[in-house]
């Protein structure tokens, strides 16, 4: 398989890390690279090795005939899409548009600028900026007669303002000031409500009359 490196590509719907499959189709890892067109040595290489795939594909793909129209992966992202028409989105003017993708059973390679392997799916989004191993290869599928792209491996080179409609936490809400300590409150002690308790005294049996004790009779 012949590849080469592509340098200082943005990724957008970048699906590196896990397979994702649109529906009716099967799983693949997958990216669109966004690449600058200030970056004419990269543009070289690019059709360079696109039309190197076109002639290996004359005989192994198209029975020995060159088709007089060939669909091929990578287009203007100032123009329209090939697909609907449609523009392409802002991210993609100044850029020259390519998807590649791998199968799942041929997992790309993720590294990080160590070369050390990158597993956490919060380190890869549609923004960040690496170099791609990219592949390309002719196919005949469906009546369809073109070049694809097959990606090799990424490393991530650094990390840019999220493409999409990524919502934060942070994008939406401001900090609510903490409320102060509220104080520990607890059910209040009851009074004892009730009648008074009288003053007891020796000679004192009633409240308010006295009486001698030797005679029980009421004083005053």
């Amino acid at each position: 398989m012949d590849t080469i490196t592509i340098s200082e590509v943005r990724l957008s719907y970048c699906n590196v890390l896990k397979p994702s499959a649109r529906p009716g189709q099967d799983a693949k890892y997958s990216a669109t690279l966004l690449i600058p067109k200030t970056n004419t040595a990269a543009k070289a290489a690019l059709d360079q090795a696109i039309n190197a795939a076109i002639e290996k594909g004359i005989g192994a793909k198209w029975n020995g005939q060159r088709p007089p129209r060939i669909d091929i992966c990578l287009h203007d992202g100032d123009g329209p899409r090939p697909s609907d028409g449609a523009p392409y989105g802002p991210e993609c003017r100044g850029m020259w548009v390519l998807t590649a993708s791998a199968s799942e059973d041929h997992k790309p390679f993720v590294v990080d600028g160590s070369l050390n392997p990158i597993i956490d799916p919060r380190m890869m989004y549609s923004g960040v900026w690496a170099n791609v191993c990219i592949s390309f290869y002719a196919y005949n599928s469906n009546g369809k007669k073109g070049i694809g792209c097959g990606l090799v491996g990424v490393q991530k080179l650094r990390d840019d303002e999220p493409l999409g409609s990524t919502v934060t936490a942070e994008s939406v809400f401001s900090a609510i000031p903490a409320a102060p300590t509220a104080p520990a409150y607890g059910q209040p002690t009851a009074p004892a409500y009730g009648q008074p308790a009288p003053a007891y005294a020796p000679g004192v049996t009633g409240y308010g009359q006295q009486y001698d004790p030797i005679t029980g009779q009421p004083i005053g």
